[in-house]
């Protein structure tokens, strides 16, 4: 459970006025293996469903190729020829702002025709050195890349020009917002408040975007932030260790892990007070929330049921509740726990619970592992979570 650097990737979006589907995509993927996470920023020429074809179209290809570490004159080429032509402008387009980091701060970027990618370093804009990409077919098409190495704490910011044109004609924005003041904006943010997440951060500029327009978006609206810095990690223990003789080591890791602690399960929360010596409180103020009520214990954040509330932890990650609708019960409690925090280390007790060997248990009260691994691949699929799991 060694603390390394992370990567916190997230993204806003918003339709333009009257589209049921958005003409950007934002796609992110991290490749676990190699420290990598690939994220791709696309804008398809117009709005609504052609629009959006044409940005996962290429924020597909993108990713594919930058996995695979291609050469970007190639698979730019490639994105170019392959889109389709416009019957009205005589042209096929689709913006990108490509971002490929690894753990070690070694960025790569890959731009076309979005408002240039932005480093922010604390509040402050560090400019950005790039070099010109241009193709034998597309010579009016620039395309820039650029290579740097970033310090734990930088930010990257880019948005479609949804951000930087919203407003625009208004007596006191006939340019629009403007790039340099949508930048200068979230560095107002992260001054008035450095741990900003990312999450909140790029809603925050989609929302004053959206308000630059009047609450009516005269374009699609999108807004994604890459931070590079030191991980949030939650631990979570559930489950009895298969042999008594390793539940001190259950204790040990509970007393010693450096983040949020969580327990799921009665018999483990009671293994861990007994060589703690620390009593165990049940909190009835969530008595009626049709779950068993949480406990509370000295250093530990947050002691609830099993595998029943981790079946429904599963259930709510799956359906991605956004934060803010969450229920306020102790499978919620735990999800906003798990969105808060980078890195999540599960510590998982072996012991057969004999209670769930009954047949007549509901279906989805599974095995614990078998649960355990399940909110593991939506923590890495959807959420982008780093994750580790050990068995005890």
């Amino acid at each position: 459970m060694t603390e390394t650097a992370f990567i916190d990737v997230d993204h806003a979006q918003c339709c333009k006025n009257r589209q049921a589907i958005c003409g950007d995509v934002f796609l992110s993927h991290r490749i676990k293996a190699e420290g990598r996470v690939l994220s791709v920023l696309s804008d398809g020429l117009g709005s609504g469903v052609k629009a959006s074809v044409l940005a996962n179209l290429t924020a597909s290809m993108a990713l594919k190729f930058a996995s695979a570490w291609a050469d970007a004159r190639i698979w730019a080429r490639s994105i170019m020829d392959t889109l389709p032509i416009c019957e009205v402008r005589k042209i096929s387009y689709s913006t990108f702002t490509l971002i490929d980091l690894n753990e070690n701060g070694e960025l790569r970027f890959i731009e076309h025709g979005n408002p240039p990618l932005a480093l922010l370093r604390g509040a402050e804009e560090v400019a950005l050195e790039r070099a010109v990409i241009t193709l034998e077919r597309w010579k009016d098409r620039l395309i820039y890349h650029g290579a740097l190495k970033l310090e734990i704490g930088d930010r990257l910011l880019c948005f479609s020009d949804g951000v930087s044109q919203s407003g625009m004609g208004r007596r006191d924005m006939p340019l629009g917002w403007t790039r340099e003041a949508a930048v200068a904006y979230a560095g107002d943010l992260i001054r008035a408040r450095p741990d900003i997440s990312s999450r909140r951060l790029t809603a925050a500029l989609m929302e004053q975007a959206l308000a630059n327009d009047s609450g009516c978006a005269r374009d699609d609206i999108s807004c994604a932030v890459v931070h590079f810095r030191v991980p949030r990690q939650l631990l979570i223990m559930t489950g009895p260790p298969f042999a008594p003789q390793r539940d001190f080591e259950l204790a040990q890791a509970a007393m010693t892990f450096p983040g949020k602690k969580i327990i799921c399960g009665g018999t483990t929360a009671t293994i861990v007070g007994r060589i703690l010596r620390r009593p165990i409180t049940v909190d009835l103020t969530q008595a009626d929330t049709g779950m068993p009520p949480p406990a509370r214990m000295e250093g530990i954040d947050l002691i609830t049921e099993g595998a029943l509330t981790l079946a429904h932890v599963a259930q709510l990650l799956a359906t991605n509740v956004a934060v803010e609708r969450l229920p306020a019960n102790p499978a919620g409690d735990i999800v906003r726990l798990m969105l808060g925090s980078d890195i999540i280390h599960f510590i998982v007790g072996t012991r057969i619970n004999e209670a769930h060997q009954d047949p007549n248990t509901p279906q989805e009260l599974d095995l614990r592992r078998n649960i355990v691994r399940r909110i593991v691949s939506l923590l890495e699929e959807k959420y982008l979570n780093a994750t580790s799991v050990r068995f005890l």
